[in-house]
């Protein structure tokens, strides 16, 4: 699983211009791609996926990319899962992770997101004993905030906006704001996905 051209990425997306752009940008870091142009395509064939991780878009006609991620699930297929959103869809990509996707990555993205995020799906695939160590980490991580700041990654967790935290708290969205950020440099953190994945760690999901 070392060697960059026995990884396998399978790209789901029904836009042919983003299963072009995506999949040269795959095809020329080393990646092996199969590209499907829908979730329906990709579950016909999920009997005989490899090891690889796939890269599915969260809007599609048809089955939507929750939809994808659950049949796969009911099948026994159990790859790494990344959701491409368009923004806007922060929500749909919380139930994604909570549902097991491993990252999400907004579109338009940059190359190093995106091989960042491809790579982490790799590493999950050769380390899913170390739930447990993640778990832990995790936890550990999360001690280091205050109880509001950990109210305000409670409601990030549920996939909700600023100004619905700021309300539900009784502070204002500008507040959230600032302990939002607080608690990313806290964590360590740089994007809402990571946030998450340590927060969905943490409750072991």
């Amino acid at each position: 699983m070392n060697s960059s051209d026995t990884r396998l990425v399978y790209l789901v997306d029904d836009d042919a211009a983003v299963r072009r752009s995506v999949g040269f940008m795959l095809k020329t870091s080393g990646f092996k791609v199969t590209s499907y142009e829908t979730g329906v395509d990709m579950l016909r064939s999920a009997a005989t996926l490899k090891d690889g991780c796939i890269l599915l878009d969260i809007r599609m006609p048809g089955m939507d990319g929750l939809e994808v991620q659950q049949a796969l699930q009911e099948k026994g297929v159990l790859l790494p899962v990344i959701i491409m959103t368009g923004h806007g869809d922060v929500g749909l990509a919380v139930k994604a992770m909570k549902a097991g996707a491993v990252d999400f990555i907004e579109k338009p993205f940059a190359k190093e997101t995106l091989i960042s995020s491809i790579d982490e799906s790799f590493q999950r695939l050769s380390r899913k004993e170390a739930t447990d160590d993640r778990k832990k980490d995790a936890n550990m991580r999360l001690q280091s905030l205050t109880p509001r700041e950990r109210d305000v990654l409670d409601g990030l967790a549920q996939g909700l906006p600023n100004k619905t935290i700021a309300y539900d708290l009784g502070i204002s969205p500008r507040t959230v704001e600032i302990h939002r950020a607080n608690l990313m440099i806290k964590l360590g953190v740089r994007s809402l996905s990571e946030t998450l994945r340590i927060a969905f760690a943490a409750q072991g999901e």
